[in-house]
């Protein structure tokens, strides 16, 4: 159990580093082909806001990383399911402000993950 775990932090936090590589360094070329019904004019007006959004997730991808280098296995299970709830309320909030979507994307991982840590433990 500890192995899929592992293999699920390890998959939300690399989707938090391509959300942060796509938010502050690819938001006016591949932001149009995701977000189609944004119009495309608003773009490079909201350059810096997607780079802001995106160095938050490199900070959620950050405390899931650190996770697996902690040594202490309390410390190490209380982080992640700090930066799992974050991630979850995250989430939760894009669903209900920007796409339902989200919610399968980035909460439902997350909530998963958590729920496995708290049975595991």
């Amino acid at each position: 159990m500890e192995i899929i775990i592992s293999i699920l932090i390890g998959f939300i936090a690399f989707f938090h580093l391509y959300i942060l590589w796509f938010e502050m360094f690819a938001w006016e070329s591949k932001g149009p082909k995701v977000f189609k019904k944004f119009p495309k004019d608003l773009f490079p007006a909201t350059k810096a806001m997607a780079a802001n959004q995106g160095l938050y997730n490199g900070f959620l991808a950050a405390g899931l990383i650190w996770s697996f280098f902690i040594e202490n296995e309390p410390w190490q299970r209380n982080i992640s399911l700090f930066f799992l709830g974050c991630v979850l309320i995250a989430g939760i909030y894009g669903s209900l402000t920007a796409d339902k979507k989200i919610f399968y994307i980035q909460a439902l991982p997350a909530l998963m993950t958590i729920l496995l840590i708290v049975i595991n433990f």
